[in-house]
């Protein structure tokens, strides 16, 4: 099989493509021909560097992506060769991803895909998609899980509406019934925010995001799902209902932050960071399950028209994919793997 491999980590020239073996799964485990992998930022960082991978001679980057189950290991119940899955964290603890023909992962990593979900939408989950899910389940007074109606007559900031996980927090906010602001930084992007889902768009280059937030939410929004905390944590405070809940997934703009006292904790805000690599397996598995509901009602659609662009390429040009999203290319990027 064809798969791309690295033994060292830097810039994407250490990436190259290889012929190995398929790997047989084991106990627990499940093979699956792979048709389409996702590339995340956590991707091209865990590949530069970013995460220590000394105890492993050779990597397959990717956690993301979809397929059909090609081989299942003993004790394997729940799924079955010829099923077609979505696959995420393929390469979390592991040294294999999905970058590859053939990927081996644990059978709870191959989830069971609802009729009609095609592998572009599968393997569009994954990272952005349980990390949108885990945002907006960890208030104290709110959901643990998503449903319609879950997050009815509650409101939801997504701050950065535009990227990947801006685009799955603003589906499934919409989907649980919440009423939705995004902030985005053109008009190009607020377009895709709307397409998304959102019910309000705010510019935040060109509009005062306080006094447009307050004029849409004057007793403050519920749940706001942030990308760039260290930018935008004063503003998150004021912004904040009474007891809503800061969720931050990412460290963009900045290593810290700073917030101002008063209205933090006069309006007793929680600040909960995210970080699906350590989260634990049970929230994963709500997260999981609840996505795959929203598979089934269409709710989680991708494509430009749906408010996330994918732009493709080929196994091969799986540099040059990473080199994509580190550049900060909007929307979401996807590697052909397979015509499946």
């Amino acid at each position: 099989m064809k798969a791309i491999v690295y033994s060292a980590p830097g810039d994407s020239s250490v990436l190259s493509l290889v012929e190995r073996d398929p790997a047989a799964p084991g106990a627990g485990e499940v093979r699956v021909r792979v048709a389409v992998s996702g590339v995340n930022p956590t991707d091209w960082k865990a590949r530069s560097g970013g995460t220590r991978r000394d105890a492993f001679v050779e990597v397959v980057p990717n956690q993301d992506g979809a397929g059909i189950v090609d081989a299942v290991g003993d004790g394997v119940t729940g799924l079955a060769v010829g099923d077609r899955v979505w696959v995420h964290l393929a390469q979390h603890g592991r040294p294999t991803g999905t970058a590859q023909e053939y990927t081996v992962v644990p059978a709870a990593r191959a989830v069971p895909l609802p009729e009609g979900v095609d592998f572009a939408t599968a393997a569009s989950l994954g990272v952005p998609a349980v990390t949108a899910h885990r945002a907006l389940t960890v208030h104290e007074d709110g959901p643990a899980r998503l449903f319609p109606g879950a997050l009815e007559g509650r409101t939801v900031l997504v701050q950065g509406g535009a990227g990947a996980v801006g685009h799955a927090a603003i589906q499934l906010a919409r989907w649980a019934g919440a009423t939705v602001i995004a902030t985005v930084s053109s008009d190009a992007k607020a377009a895709l925010a709307q397409a998304a889902g959102a019910h309000h768009v705010v510019d935040y280059r060109r509009e005062d995001v306080l006094a447009r937030v307050s004029e849409i939410a004057p007793t403050g929004v519920d749940h706001i799902v942030e990308v760039s905390i260290a930018v935008n944590a004063a503003l998150d405070a004021e912004v904040a209902a009474n007891h809503a809940v800061i969720a931050y997934f990412a460290d963009d703009g900045g290593e810290t932050f700073a917030m101002p006292v008063r209205p933090s904790f006069a309006k007793n805000v929680r600040i909960q960071g995210v970080l699906l690599y350590t989260v634990g397996e049970d929230a994963l598995d709500v997260a999981v399950a609840d996505i795959t509901a929203a598979l089934g009602d269409g709710a989680l659609p991708v494509g430009e028209e749906a408010g996330l662009p994918l732009t493709w390429f080929d196994l091969e040009e799986t540099a040059a994919a990473h080199d994509a999203v580190e550049g900060a290319t909007v929307g979401k990027v996807l590697i052909r793997v397979a015509d499946l």
